[in-house]
């Protein structure tokens, strides 16, 4: 599902953002930044997907 994710960050960075975030900031942002052009919508895509991933996989007590 990641793949899936990120390689939509990349075609349609809203949708692959939408489908981590749901209906937040992260995706509004990434909307703006997308209509500013599709390059700044995909970096902030991957990142945004990237960043989530992180968080996720981190140990729960580690600093």
């Amino acid at each position: 599902m990641k793949l899936i994710r990120l390689a939509l960050g990349i075609l349609l960075p809203p949708v692959g953002v939408f489908l981590t975030y749901g209906l937040s900031t992260t995706l509004l942002i990434n909307i703006l930044l997308t209509f500013l052009g599709w390059v700044p919508g995909s970096i902030h895509a991957v990142w945004a997907i990237a960043k989530h991933e992180e968080k996720l996989h981190q140990q729960p007590g580690s600093v």
